[in-house]
């Protein structure tokens, strides 16, 4: 289907480039240019008003993992103990902070606060003491509201897997797949509902979905779902949901619209902070200095350095991403490219194809920047600048993982 992953592009030498990128700066540039853009004080506006300096951070060497200090085992926590199996089964040595911290709360039914980093273990910290919920009595239902699809089938798909041979039943409704199909799920009276707010309002509206059941309630990722506008629908879901529930509260920011929800949606709650760095020491930021004609070239560019294996290419919307994945497969690379207009069965597919190398690169709007978990992403490229710096946290935070080093580049646009 795709051809060679690395094609000849333009008789480029590859023995005459050097391994910094900032010398991909179009037919036009000269270090003038780039000298304005390492100036830290020099602030320019390309559409977005963020500096550029930003953008720019070397690594930190990569010596060891600093060890965690944890009050807790899993042993610690009570679980069942097939439950307690399964996750040993997978892998898991010792809960991360944010585990360590909530799942005590959560076990005994108290609200939680948490605010932590995509990436800290927040799935497990919620999702393990509701599975031994639910084993311990099998007629409590639960609710599970994320922002994105991503996200929703990823927190679906961790909850099944420490579920081996356990009866607990978990069912995704998210936009952009079979309606009836989720109904039909929905019929069968699964214990654990997980999907996005506006799939789940309108399936509220038919009366397939009975709010008045629900025991505990899981808000995850809010401030992106604040971002995205779904404020109405949760706020619509939450007041069918009784006052006596248990509420689950995970943000990986605590900024006003935040914390205008506290009170409305928990009462008095565990607040657990956990403390993570702005930007990964593990990821190497850079700028690209392009002209608006040639960004495409530069991208084929630095795809075609032996260095850049596995990327993520950041674009500002569907037509953009499309067109980025299109140009790079007539240049013979392997590519797609993920957004919300695609159906979901195809996002999946997509994804899917990514995360097992059937592909090396992903072009993808905002909707990869959260949620997105695939190990080994060497790079990743805003072809065009993040709307805000915490959504350019996001998107970099997807390489770097698990004390590898990754490179973050930024392509800015010079006016010359």
């Amino acid at each position: 289907m795709y051809n060679n992953r690395r094609p000849s592009y333009g008789g480029q030498n590859r023995n005459n480039q050097s391994n910094g990128f900032r010398k991909f700066n179009g037919p036009n540039s000269n270090s003038q240019q780039r000298n304005n853009f390492r100036n830290p004080r020099r602030k320019r506006s390309f559409g977005v008003n963020l500096a550029t300096h930003l953008f720019i951070k070397k690594a930190e060497p990569i010596t060891k993992i600093e060890e965690v200090i944890v009050k807790n085992s899993f042993e610690d926590f009570g679980f069942d103990r097939a439950l307690l199996k399964n996750v040993k089964d997978k892998g898991y040595i010792k809960p991360t902070k944010i585990q360590d911290e909530a799942i005590p709360e959560v076990m005994i039914g108290r609200d939680v606060l948490g605010i932590a980093n995509t990436g800290t273990g927040k799935t497990a910290a919620f999702a393990l003491p509701i599975i031994d919920q639910i084993i311990k009595n099998p007629n409590k239902r639960f609710i599970i509201l994320a922002p994105t699809r991503e996200l929703a089938q990823q927190i679906k798909d961790e909850i099944r897997s420490f579920t081996f041979d356990l009866r607990v039943y978990v069912t995704l409704v998210i936009g952009g797949s079979n309606m009836q199909s989720q109904i039909r799920d929905l019929r069968r009276d699964p214990h654990i509902i997980v999907g996005t707010p506006g799939r789940i309002k309108d399936l509220g509206n038919r009366r397939i979905i009975d709010f008045s059941r629900m025991d505990v309630l899981v808000l995850d990722e809010v401030d992106r779902m604040l971002d995205m506008g779904f404020i109405n629908d949760i706020r619509w879901i939450v007041n069918l949901i009784p006052n006596n529930r248990q509420t689950l509260f995970f943000s990986a920011t605590m900024d006003r619209k935040v914390e205008s929800l506290i009170d409305t949606f928990l009462y008095d709650p565990a607040k657990i902070t956990i403390e993570s760095q702005k930007t990964s020491d593990n990821v190497e930021q850079d700028v690209v200095m392009v002209n608006r004609h040639n960004k495409g070239d530069v991208l084929i560019d630095i795809l075609n350095k032996e260095e850049v294996k596995k990327v993520l290419v950041f674009g500002a919307t569907q037509r953009i991403v499309d067109k980025i994945s299109n140009n790079l497969i007539d240049t013979g690379f392997r590519a797609d490219s993920l957004h919300g207009g695609k159906a979901q069965n195809k996002r999946q597919r997509i994804l899917k194809m990514f995360k097992d190398n059937h592909i090396d690169v992903l072009i993808a709007t905002d909707v990869a920047a959260r949620g997105l978990d695939v190990a080994d992403i060497s790079h990743v490229i805003n072809y065009d600048k993040p709307n805000n710096y915490e959504d350019y946290i996001h998107r970099i935070g997807r390489t770097g993982r698990a004390n590898s080093k990754g490179y973050a580049l930024t392509f800015v646009e010079n006016k010359y």
